[in-house]
């Protein structure tokens, strides 16, 4: 059995229990997991699987792309695709029963044109621009689009099946935005019924409005990152406040373990410098692997018993930590971050500490990381 030089371990039985949690929480909302992003870095298909499990009702994803591999991977369970561009595989999302989003009156034309030429009607969600200003149709747009939609739909080509908005702040609980974005979806809903549209999934909650604004659940919530353990709110409480548990843990086996004098420049630049006679341990991840370069010097890992801050720069595929006086092997495993049950550094603090987000942090982990599963997330 090959060992490789690192992995993020993903408990999947993690992903169901949070997912059964989130679920608890929101009811009698439905739950929409969302798993774009290949499951925001833990893997898309064993996590949308674990999430249904957990009792989810849909699946959503950013690209079309994503949906139909859901699709070939064999999961029929609905899901939504909510970011495309004019020209997208509309057709084959479609034929494939996936439901679309549509913001604009270009997309929802694209949307019919594709379900006259599989001679199937498309489910759409229509998305209201409530103060994002990124996707959706803006107040001034909405009563077009919403008559537009009706029309198709009296005409058999599209079933409009949901409205729904996404929040800007609901990750500062209190935030008077909140209160105008509720306003405003209220409006377009409002405007919706006015044009005899009678959707059955109104959806605004993200993960933070899923865990602490109730007003926002409506018919359906649809979490991301609190799926996989995270929370969105951690001025709140870190991720068992809410019942949560972070599903990834990633690691990297020590690829070298060496002794050099006082005075060593370590790594590019030598902008570690040892002051003593010490030892340093090799890790084989780097920032071709999405270990953030701004870590250098700053993020720690557990190894050989507690956490180490990094010694000098990350590098592409490597960095080093020094160990002092302290023993390690070579295939020992550094611990960047996980649930923290052993001492390691979470996701969360590796965020505070590089002045970004626990969702980056796992979902830049790349590709040449191999994924590992443990539990079955059934």
């Amino acid at each position: 059995m090959s060992v490789t030089p690192a992995e993020a371990r993903i408990d999947l039985d993690a992903v169901r229990d949070n997912v059964a949690a989130l679920r608890g929480r929101a009811a009698p909302a439905a739950l929409m997991a969302v798993v774009k992003a290949d499951g925001y870095g833990h893997g898309m298909v064993p996590a949308a699987r674990a999430a249904l499990a957990g009792g989810a009702h849909q699946l959503g994803v950013a690209h079309i792309a994503e949906a139909l591999a859901l699709r070939a991977a064999g999961l029929r369970a609905p899901v939504l695709a909510w970011l495309t561009t004019p020209g997208d595989r509309y057709a084959d999302a479609v034929a494939a029963d996936v439901e679309l989003s549509a913001g604009a009156g270009w997309a929802l034309d694209e949307i019919a044109h594709a379900a006259r030429t599989t001679g199937r009607a498309a489910a759409v969600h229509l998305k209201a621009d409530t103060g994002l200003s990124r996707g959706g149709a803006t107040p001034a747009e909405w009563p077009d689009l919403v008559a537009a939609a009706a029309k198709y739909e009296a005409d058999g080509v599209v079933q409009v099946v949901g409205v729904w908005s996404h929040l800007a702040r609901a990750d500062e609980p209190g935030h008077p935005s909140i209160a105008r974005q509720l306003a405003a979806f209220g409006a377009a809903l409002d405007q919706a019924a006015a044009a005899g549209l009678r959707p059955r999934l109104r959806h605004l909650a993200n993960s933070p409005a899923t865990l602490t604004l109730p007003a926002a659940r409506y018919d359906m919530v649809r979490p991301g990152l609190a799926c996989y353990g995270l929370t969105p709110v951690p001025q709140l409480g870190p991720p068992a406040t809410f019942g949560l548990r972070p599903a990834m843990t990633l690691l990297g086996r020590l690829a070298g373990v060496k002794r050099v004098p006082a005075g060593a420049g370590v790594s590019y630049g030598h902008t570690y410098v040892t002051d003593r006679e010490t030892t340093l341990a090799l890790v084989p991840l780097g920032y071709g692997d999405g270990v953030p370069r701004a870590a250098s010097s700053r993020a720690e890992v557990l190894l050989a018993g507690r956490r180490r801050r990094i010694a000098g720069r990350v590098c592409m595929d490597q960095f080093v930590v020094d160990l002092g006086d302290d023993a390690a092997s070579p295939g020992d495993e550094a611990l960047l971050f996980g649930p923290g049950d052993a001492g390691e550094p979470t996701a969360q603090d590796w965020a505070r500490l590089l002045d970004t987000i626990s969702y980056e942090i796992v979902t830049r982990v790349g590709a040449r990381v191999p994924r590992t599963y443990t539990g079955t997330g059934v």
